[in-house]
């Protein structure tokens, strides 16, 4: 093992697109089967056994938990043959288990890889999101503004009343206040129900998705993927971690945290250059879900390198047996 070696993404990319692949396919036996946890399994084991043929020397440092959680793909899990650069891994087997189990959109599986040190350790804490597209300058909205000024200031950059401004933000009791300020300005909300890290990449595709802006608390670990996302695709990012309990400090103590108040940009939390790979699992705004043909699965899969700002979308019809 050679932890040393180059960081080659351009020749681990497609191998990273066949893992995000063999999870989306593994998972697809169970859309709308109403089983989350056995959709999010065999996400987990057909993801963890694509990434240990994979040349790489890899430290899962996002990812579905504990060691003592295992058979996830656990944080500090190591993957790969040893043979190989060492490299951060960022995962998700699938993310919107729920949207899987009731076939709803923008279910996907998500991984990203980069150099060793590359990614923010962000623990299993909750963090306040904020993110908008390319082609604004520079801190256009920051995390200080309330959510009516970050419309409003969005809307001039954009050249338009904030009536034509539309904000994705998840579903959930603890928006209530941050969905009826929006709402206030005049300006458009998509609610989604899981998948927040498909929502911050609707904004990189505006034109596409219509959604200009995302905000509002999720899981950090899939604000790390979400930036990780936007450095292939373009636009802008920003995180702060969320803190309930001593415990949940405790966590971010031992992941390297710090300053418990730091503001994350998106090259704060993805430092390196890195690949990026997700594959449909269900119909969504950014890629098709699973085909199934007489004899096939049919996959869409998205993968992305920072590095030359490449996105390709491959389709990868695969024989059942």
């Amino acid at each position: 093992m050679s932890n040393s070696e180059v960081f080659q993404d351009r020749m681990l990319s497609l191998g990273l697109a066949r893992v995000s692949e063999a999870a989306a396919l593994a998972s697809a036996k169970l859309i709308g089967r109403g089983d989350e946890k056995a959709a999010d399994q065999a996400a987990v084991n057909a993801m963890r056994e694509q990434l240990n043929m994979l040349d790489i020397a890899g430290v899962v440092v996002i990812g579905e938990g504990e060691r003592d959680e295992a058979p996830m793909l656990y944080i500090g899990e190591e993957v790969g043959t040893g043979n190989g650069p060492g490299v951060d891994i960022a995962l998700d087997p699938l993310e919107g288990t729920t949207l899987t189990a009731k076939d709803m959109p923008n279910a996907l599986t998500v991984i990203a890889m980069g150099p060793r040190g590359s990614m923010l350790h962000a623990p299993d804490v909750y963090m306040d999101k904020l993110a908008i597209g390319p082609g604004y300058a520079d801190g256009i909205v920051n995390m200080d503004m309330s959510p009516a000024e970050r419309v409003s200031a969005l809307a001039r950059a954009k050249g338009c009343g904030p009536d034509n401004i539309t904000v994705c933000i998840l579903e959930r009791p603890r928006h209530e206040a941050l969905i009826e300020e929006v709402r206030g300005t005049g300006a458009a909300i998509r609610l989604i129900t899981d998948g927040d890290v498909a929502g911050v990449m609707h904004t990189a595709e505006a034109a596409i998705t219509g959604i200009d802006m995302y905000m509002g608390e999720g899981g950090a670990p899939e604000g790390v993927l979400a930036a990780a996302a936007l450095k292939c695709m373009g636009g802008q990012m920003w995180g702060r971690l969320l803190f309930r309990n001593d415990d949940e400090r405790g966590r971010a103590e031992k992941a390297g945290i710090e300053d418990f108040d730091r503001i994350y940009t998106r090259d704060d939390m993805v430092t390196q250059d890195v690949i990026f790979a997700a594959t449909g699992v269900t119909d969504g705004s950014i890629l098709q879900g699973i085909r199934r043909e007489v004899g096939y699965l049919t996959a869409e899969t998205i993968l992305m390198r920072s590095k030359t700002g490449s996105v390709r979308r491959m389709t990868y019809r695969n024989p059942t047996r």
